[in-house]
């Protein structure tokens, strides 16, 4: 005779398992982990994938600009998505242009995220003063739409990756801190908390060691959707000719490039590297969605 069937405990299941079991359960949510893998894999490979380095002058030849999509180059390469007017190939251009965008939006996301968790927790564990004047200040930056706040600070520092992401930066961090306060001001009210401060533990102990490790699952959905919004805040200013260099083209210089001509009947300078964007923008929603519904517990039916 056979034995009982074995129980499994609840309690003793990794947390971080039925996350990814939540996860996993939502087709929608697989779908865009798949794409957004696909197009971080493109980005990262694009210098061993790319027909053509857009970005190497000797390679480009205006005789072969503005052909459109299956045309053959003078040098025997074929353009599948078309070329621009400088004569770089679009699939190149947006393998290169994804691998761009990309850094730049996950690089000033950490950084804000790193910025505004500290300044949040700051405010919700010291309160009184220091937490009315970091809170105004959010206050006051929350008012303004990001794109002013971008435009005034590119209009100041200039063209460059290092400026837009400085810029991008000092527009994000404060949704991360607005929402640390809340998590910590609910978190600084429990037990553990209170056995910290009895212990007489330093205070960056208790903010570093015990607090921030409870405050991480809102920012983890937090800082997947600021991602999405930093690449479409750095597409609107190469789009305006105010983020990156043309030389550094990401895919809202791309689509900037091909503006003109959509009239024109050229429209694959524009419409590809719009369609690259969209996707990106798309799948990095779909995991946020999915991120929130598990990691926020009022969602949960």
């Amino acid at each position: 005779m056979s034995g009982p069937t074995p129980t499994v405990d609840a309690a003793a299941v990794s947390p971080w398992r039925l996350v990814v079991a939540e996860f996993f359960a939502s087709p929608l949510a697989v779908f865009g982990l798949v794409l957004l893998v696909i197009i971080v894999g493109v980005a990262v490979f694009a210098p061993w994938i790319s027909p053509q380095n857009p970005y190497d002058l000797a390679q480009l030849s205006i005789m072969d600009g503005r052909q459109p999509p299956g045309t053959e180059s003078l040098d025997g390469l074929t353009f599948w998505l078309g070329s621009d007017d400088q004569g770089r190939d679009m699939l190149s251009g947006i393998f290169y242009g994804l691998r761009i965008s990309l850094a730049v939006g996950v690089l000033s996301a950490i950084v804000a995220l790193a910025v505004g968790m500290v300044m949040g927790m700051v405010a919700a564990f010291f309160g009184g003063w220091v937490d009315a004047l970091i809170m105004r200040i959010v206050d006051i930056q929350l008012s303004f739409p990001a794109i002013l706040i971008a435009l005034v600070l590119i209009a100041v520092l200039g063209q460059g990756v290092d400026k837009v992401i400085i810029a991008l930066i000092t527009v994000q961090w404060a949704y991360y801190a607005r929402t640390v306060r809340g998590t910590a001001l609910v978190e600084r009210r429990r037990e553990y908390i209170e056995a910290a401060t009895c212990l007489a533990l330093s205070k960056p102990r208790i903010l570093f060691g015990h607090l921030m490790p409870n405050c991480l699952p809102p920012l983890i959905v937090v800082a997947t959707v600021q991602v999405a919004g930093a690449i479409a805040l750095e597409a609107t200013l190469s789009f305006l000719g105010l983020g990156l260099p043309i030389t550094e083209p990401s895919l809202g210089l791309l689509i900037a490039n091909g503006f003109q001509y959509l009239l024109s009947g050229r429209y694959w300078i524009s419409f590809f590297p719009g369609v690259a964007l969209l996707l990106t923008i798309v799948a990095i929603n779909l995991v946020g969605d999915q991120l929130r519904d598990i990691l926020n517990p009022r969602l949960k039916k």
